[in-house]
Formats: structure tokens, C-alpha cells, sequence
């Protein structure tokens, strides 16, 4: 069975680090893009950051280029999220996803994982 599982969400205060990670079971990745999104209260979900199935491209939602980083770790099929210098406007759930390629239809989710920037 295809599942996503996120973990590494949780409260941190202005300026403060958290690395979410999503691992896969029930196939492998090497072959997909994977993606994270995040979703903020009334907001639409949007698109934060994508990694080409070879880790050799990657972009980023412009409001986090220079604080955030994906890298995927196909050896343990999974895909991680490094967040530095984190904002309140940061707060949100966070889901992975898999995708054919990035900025394409998503295949598979994540469960979410919430992420507070808070003082």
C-alpha cells in the first residue's frame, strides 16, 4: 500500500530551524519529483519547493528561496524539508508529494504535518 508519512513538524519560535522528512513505503521514489506544499489557514495550498527525480534540479516558492532546502535521499526513500530562519507567515500544514515530474499533477500525498512559527 502507497503511503507518505511526515514527521519533524512542530512549534518554533521566530528565526528558529525544523527539518520536516517524508518517507515513502509500498513502492519507491527514485523514478518521481517530489514536491512540498503547505496550506495556512483561509489560504489555498500552495506549491513550496520541488526536487527532479535525480535531485539534480530543484526550485523554490520565492518567499522562501535562501531559508529553505529540499534534498531526497533515494537510498531511504525519503525526501526532507530543511527550513532556517522560519516566520510566523511560515505557519501552516506542510505536506510531501509525489509527482511525475514538478509543477505536474501530484500522485500521491502526505498526511500534513503542522508547523507553528510562534513567539
Amino acid at each position: 500500500q502507497l503511503q507518505l508519512v511526515e514527521s519533524g513538524g512542530g512549534l518554533v519560535q521566530p528565526g528558529g530551524s525544523l527539518r520536516l522528512s517524508c518517507a515513502a513505503s509500498g513502492f519507491t521514489l527514485d523514478y518521481y519529483s517530489l514536491g512540498w506544499f503547505r496550506q495556512a489557514p483561509g489560504k489555498e495550498r500552495e506549491g513550496v519547493s520541488c526536487v527532479s527525480s535525480k535531485g539534480g534540479s530543484t526550485n523554490y516558492l520565492d518567499s522562501v528561496k535562501g531559508r529553505f532546502t529540499i534534498s531526497r535521499d533515494n537510498a531511504k526513500n525519503t525526501v526532507y524539508l530543511q527550513m532556517n530562519s522560519l516566520k510566523p507567515e511560515d505557519t501552516a500544514v506542510y505536506y510531501c508529494a509525489v509527482m511525475n515530474y514538478c509543477r505536474g499533477p501530484v500522485v500521491s500525498w502526505g498526511q500534513g504535518a503542522q508547523v507553528t512559527v510562534s513567539a
